[in-house]
């Protein structure tokens, strides 16, 4: 299967999903395809690390880059001496969002100032599986240029998918401008991980349920494993895709009582020696 998955590029899946037959029912298609869209991307185009890290590792990350992920998410990392990661479209800067309004200027360099890192999440928040290689690609360069002319003294090394996971060939252009590309699956990283595709645990799922997101907290502990947390705004009247600060600031205790090491995305992919992360001070290619 793997190979046949290598084989199709995006144009030959929409041509093989368009030859439809009565032996499928529009419902029974729709989980046929369903299952491809989760699946393909964690099968091919892997690029494989063996992380077996001292003590288990957390990151907080935020997608889209609202206000309120500095303002308070940020504000309570920083209350424990502790830094995230912001996953930052650059052509959103000042606009409000579904999460609230996204971050200015001046919100990037007081990122910057409170030890915070900055990466890519598409210029223009491409959907990652609907928009297609080319153009994900060129917002990516969008993204960096739009960096570049911020002077920030910092570049994107790490980046997100944004809405859903990719398509495999979408996957395969991305990768070769990262450290690492960040998916969701509501999962640790535990063992050999794909650096193509790491997963991500989502806190505004579980949000009403604090217990789950301790569970797979103890989970993280006994498999030494990785664990990186991601949601939107943190607000007192969160968005769908959010959290109030309440929350987040419990879950920031307890990944903290856990014994873990709570390091930005970078900062843990340098710890794990992951290729390319020892000479990630230097300017990269996104």
């Amino acid at each position: 299967m793997l190979s046949l998955l290598k084989k199709h590029s995006d144009s030959e899946l929409r041509i093989c999903t368009s030859r439809r037959t009565p032996l499928f029912s529009r419902s029974a298609w729709s989980v046929v395809h369903g299952y491809y869209k989760r699946t393909a991307p964690r099968l091919v185009f892997r690029r494989p690390l063996v992380i077996e890290p001292e003590l288990p590792l957390i990151s907080f990350t935020f997608d889209d880059f609202p206000r309120t992920a500095l303002t308070a998410g940020g504000a309570i990392l920083n209350r424990y001496c502790l830094s995230g990661t912001y996953y930052t479209c650059l052509g959103l800067l000042g606009k409000d969002s579904p999460s609230g309004p996204i971050c200015d200027r001046e919100d990037l360099r007081g990122l910057l100032t409170n030890g915070h890192e900055l990466a890519c999440h598409t210029f223009s928040h491409c959907h990652s599986w609907e928009t297609d290689g080319a153009a994900f690609e060129k917002s990516l360069m969008q993204n960096r240029l739009a960096v570049a002319e911020l002077e920030l003294g910092t570049a994107l090394k790490s980046f997100s998918y944004p809405i859903c996971e990719p398509r495999p060939m979408t996957k395969h252009r991305v990768a070769p401008y990262f450290l690492s590309c960040r998916g969701g699956g509501q999962r640790i990283n535990a063992g050999t991980v794909d650096l193509n595709l790491l997963s991500a645990y989502f806190l505004e799922k579980s949000r009403d349920r604090i217990q789950s997101v301790r569970d797979v907290i103890d989970e993280n502990r006994v498999a030494r494993g990785w664990l990186i947390f991601a949601t939107h705004d943190v607000s007192h009247i969160p968005s769908p895709f959010g959290c109030t600060p309440g929350f987040f600031e419990n879950v920031v205790t307890y990944a903290i009582d856990s014994g873990a090491r709570i390091i930005p995305v970078v900062k843990a992919l340098e710890m794990l020696c992951a290729p390319g992360a020892a000479i990630s001070t230097r300017p990269s290619t996104a």
